[in-house]
């Protein structure tokens, strides 16, 4: 066994599939798994479950993982110090984040880091920015960037980069829920909850925080749809089929900016803290530390 064979199988539990893995390698699919199969005899213990689609770990593959991750950092960590010029640290970093989110926060760090490290590349997931800490956790992923949880989970670390605002959003539109919005507003009275339908993401604090706040003052607006993710979020409320609470960050990134609007109530929303989430482990890994000294660079004030 060699760091090739650890840094193999860190591709495949990340993928989850021998092609995806081969491709990141640069090897064929066959060639992946004859390392496997060599690998497994060597250990002594099945790492892997194989069906037609994917690949899922033992619980013997989940211990050789912690190994591989340990082992590669270890390898990079003593080039590293062996090496007195950064610009020797090269690798690929995968990071998942929103298509939003990864925009604002990339455009500031990528200077920076191709500046420093020109030769960390980073491998860039998007998706729902709420599924980022749990990629992170799976070891999906090196690194997410995400929305700073009400409770961090153990064996995580994060980095605050910048805050966004919560914010209640309506449609631009001509439509009834649009009227309902006008008379309130023209009037000053508070909203007939129960005829404003509203959109709930699927899961994430935007949602959690909305929802208390509506527990708290006895509220039960009709839901008209949850959906994934904060850009699927706006476009819903811009086509006039409901109300939202979304982060500023969002609004501002938005192509729809001009269908939406803001609205004056629920606006003491606790703001979301964006930044960078990994494993306190793999900060050890020096692409990670590239990165992450990177974005502590680029939004010093």
């Amino acid at each position: 066994m060699d760091i090739r064979d650890c840094q193999m199988f860190i591709q495949l539990a990340t993928t989850q599939h021998f092609g995806k893995a081969a491709q990141a390698s640069h090897l064929s699919a066959s060639a992946i798994s004859r390392q496997l199969q060599r690998l497994e005899t060597e250990i002594g213990k099945k790492l892997v479950e194989r069906d037609n689609r994917q690949v899922r770990l033992t619980p013997a593959g989940r211990h050789f993982l912690e190994y591989a991750y340990q082992t590669v950092n270890a390898w990079q960590q003593l080039r590293r110090d062996l090496s007195d010029d950064p610009k020797t640290i090269s690798g690929e970093l995968s990071v998942y984040g929103s298509v939003t989110a990864s925009f604002s926060l990339l455009s500031q760090i990528l200077p920076v880091l191709r500046s420093s490290y020109p030769g960390v590349e980073l491998k860039l997931r998007t998706g729902d920015q709420a599924d980022g800490i749990e990629r992170v956790l799976t070891n999906s992923e090196d690194c997410a960037i995400a929305a700073q949880p009400d409770v961090l989970p153990k064996h995580l670390q994060f980095l605050a980069l910048q805050q966004s605002p919560l914010y209640l959003i309506g449609p631009t539109m001509p439509c009834v829920l649009s009227q309902r919005l006008e008379s309130a507003l023209a009037a000053n009275l508070a909203l007939d909850w129960t005829q404003i339908p509203v959109i709930l993401a699927e899961h994430g604090l935007a949602r959690e925080r909305f929802l208390q706040r509506l527990q708290q003052l006895n509220l039960n607006p009709p839901i008209y749809a949850q959906v994934a993710g904060h850009e699927a979020v706006v476009a819903m409320v811009s086509l006039g089929f409901g109300v939202a609470v979304v982060p500023e960050l969002v609004i501002k990134h938005s192509p729809r900016q001009d269908t939406i609007r803001v609205l004056p109530w629920f606006d003491d929303l606790q703001a979301f803290t964006i930044g960078l989430c990994a494993r306190q482990e793999r900060l050890a890994d020096p692409l990670l530390q590239a990165f992450w000294q990177s974005a502590e660079l680029a939004f010093v004030d």
